[in-house]
């Protein structure tokens, strides 16, 4: 019984902070076609830039990256590795995709500048942090000490550094 709250307990954060993310690009496009929303118009072209940026770099990378490098069985989604990844965009943070969905709470808010979009953001932050610390728990269960040693060498979400790091070992 345990291990079956547990999942739906594990499943929460991410639940959550979809629902907030959804609903902030629905009602955001419903303000901006009432003209609700008086935009300052240099942050909204910011946060439509960080909504592509991201979503190329991090977010879709990592699906080439996953079936190229994590041996994934055939028919499977990419997503189900058999080998850790830690190449490519993984040498710089460990959950790109994660870092995707910051990004675009935080391009959401700047693309559509009105508080009831600030109120929906802000939680997907530290929700989708809580479901980072998920991962990482049942990566270590996954891949091991592999992993552990991982995650010394590469951040959780902070690609800023990573790219340092990176960039200082060439």
């Amino acid at each position: 019984m345990k291990k079956k709250n547990s999942y739906w307990k594990n499943l929460l954060p991410a639940t959550f902070s979809t629902l907030f993310f959804i609903l902030q690009i629905i009602i955001g496009i419903y303000l901006l076609q009432l003209s609700y929303v008086s935009q300052i118009e240099i942050l909204a072209y910011t946060g439509v830039g960080l909504y592509i940026f991201s979503g190329l770099i991090f977010g879709m990378l990592p699906v080439f990256q996953f079936r190229k490098k994590g041996e994934v069985k055939k028919g499977t989604s990419y997503i189900h590795t058999t080998r850790l990844v830690d190449t490519g965009i993984y040498s710089i943070v460990r959950h790109p995709q994660y870092v995707t969905f910051i990004l675009w709470a935080i391009a959401g808010m700047l693309l559509f500048q009105h508080w009831i979009i600030v109120c929906l953001g802000i939680p997907i932050i530290p929700l989708t942090y809580i479901d980072l610390i998920n991962a990482d728990r049942d990566a270590i269960k996954k891949f091991g000490d592999d992993y552990k040693r991982y995650m010394q060498k590469v951040p959780r979400l902070n690609f800023l550094i990573g790219i340092i790091r990176v960039l200082q070992k060439k």
